[in-house]
């Protein structure tokens, strides 16, 4: 039937974005996508228009993913657990698989978002939103908790996961990324 898509559009994108995760956006061809989506190249510019659409759908879905397991992360009792556990999860997202893939976002920031306006957009407003989750966390357990003000903590803490995420790429493992994490908490959480 003409206009219906003839493939699982959700297994596509999940396809796709392991696609731009292993190669990265530049290093990635429409090629690539068709053959790790299982889909014929025709049909993916028929369905996206190309390479940056396919990349910024995939990575809409990975993002909102990504926050929703950083919210649940930081869902914490205390400041210094939750933060523990957000830098956790983060660590756990860049270190997993084999070999492991780092972090798409900055991967992304570093190598594509030079290139693509709406690639940078795409980044920078992750990364806006992954401050927002870190900061309203923070801000609901009140004054007196941190060494400075809710928003500049998460500022700092997004920061520091791009950080990690480079320290990964350059060949840190998990232990250290974590101790990373920890001298940071121990100078942001009071007491």
């Amino acid at each position: 039937m003409a206009g219906v898509r003839q493939f699982d559009e959700r297994v596509a994108l999940s396809r796709a974005l392991n696609v731009f995760e292993e190669r990265g956006f530049r290093d990635t061809s429409m090629l690539d996508l068709a053959a790790g989506t299982g889909v014929q190249r025709g049909s993916l510019y028929h369905a996206y228009g190309g390479k940056e659409e396919i990349f910024l759908r995939a990575f809409r879905d990975h993002t909102e993913r990504f926050l929703a397991g950083a919210a649940a992360a930081l869902d914490r009792p205390d400041a210094r657990s939750a933060l523990l556990s957000f830098f956790g999860y983060c660590i756990g997202a860049i270190t997993s698989g084999s070999p492991p893939r780092g972090c798409l976002s900055t991967r992304t920031a570093i190598e594509a978002a030079t290139a693509s306006p709406r690639l940078a957009t795409a980044v920078r407003t992750m990364l806006d939103d992954l401050e927002n989750v870190v900061h309203d966390r923070l801000a609901a357990f009140g004054d007196g908790v941190l060494n400075v003000e809710p928003r500049a903590a998460a500022r700092l803490i997004v920061a520091t996961t791009r950080g990690i995420a480079v320290m990964e790429r350059a060949g840190h493992g998990p232990a250290e990324l974590r101790a990373i994490a920890e001298t940071l908490v121990a100078s942001l959480v009071q007491g």
